[in-house]
């Protein structure tokens, strides 16, 4: 039997927002979120986990609100909660998008005047199911308070530092592994596009068999969420700042991944590339 923590609220119902939702409600916790406006698979996702439906005046009861939405919705997400009135003092909102600490440090002002606590979260690995490492990094003033939601299926992480500090350090993992995937990407649409895709996948596996058998994952797995990329490597930008040490590269891989999202012919390509390198991935472990 788990303490309780009461009402917890999940805004964000995608395939990372409900594995977090179902992971709490399997420890036992009453997990709400608000399906107005939600697309029918999200709505799936969420009942498929036990999440009650409910309506944005029912974050007024909440204990605590976890908003992981995609970086382009996270402030306007914010702002609706901080304008919702919590019955009680002490409701804690935890922002747990990728998003600059420039960006978290003005979701954080949004709540000036109201009776809410704000903890600065970033996650770090996949959806928290079937073994996955998964880590909720939090700071900030409150963030030992977030701490609670680890006697309850999660593993969240206190960083030492202010509000910032935990978002600072999630674009920080997040430039490099997904702006590997980026650079990745390209040059397996340009070696396609130059008829030299099967040459590079063969030399890949020659001479760097780790970094090709993790492209032929971090690129199919990335496809399906480009379009949240594409907000992600703009806070990246916005978190180093100035374009002559490397945020200009993350502008690039910004419109890259936004074109990858809406370009089926480019999305295509990359599937084929992974799929003639997994052949000879396995036709080298066979040997």
């Amino acid at each position: 039997m788990v303490d309780n923590v009461g009402v917890v609220a999940v805004l964000g119902l995608g395939a990372m927002g409900s594995a977090v939702a179902g992971r709490l409600v399997s420890s036992g916790v009453d997990v709400i979120s608000v399906f107005e406006g939600r697309s029918p698979a999200s709505r799936k996702r969420a009942e498929a986990v036990g999440v009650r439906a409910g309506g944005w005046s029912d974050l007024e009861n909440a204990d605590f609100v976890l908003s992981i939405v995609p970086p382009s919705e996270a402030a306007s997400v914010a702002a609706t909660v901080a304008n919702i009135a919590a019955s009680k003092p002490g409701r804690l909102f935890a922002d747990c998008n990728a998003v600059s600490p420039q960006t978290m440090q003005d979701v954080a002002r949004l709540f000036t005047g109201t009776r809410d606590r704000v903890v600065d979260a970033g996650i770090i690995g996949g959806p928290p199911k079937d073994g996955a490492r998964t880590v909720i990094y939090a700071a900030g003033p409150d963030a030992e308070a977030l701490s609670v939601l680890g006697r309850h299926g999660l593993d969240v992480r206190v960083v030492d530092g202010p509000i910032g500090a935990a978002s600072a350090l999630k674009m920080s993992y997040a430039g490099i592994t997904k702006g590997l995937t980026a650079l990745g990407a390209t040059m397996m649409l340009a070696a396609t596009r130059a008829g030299a895709a099967s040459d590079l996948a063969a030399e890949l596996r020659a001479s760097q068999p780790q970094l090709l058998a993790w492209l032929t994952r971090s690129v199919p797995g990335m496809l399906p969420k480009a379009y949240r990329f594409d907000g992600e490597m703009s806070e990246i930008a916005d978190f180093i700042g100035e374009p002559a040490v490397g945020g200009d590269i993350y502008d690039g891989m910004a419109k890259l991944y936004r074109t990858i999202a809406t370009d089926q012919l480019r999305s295509q390509n990359l599937i084929s590339f992974v799929e003639a390198a997994q052949r000879l991935l396995a036709t080298e472990a066979g040997r």
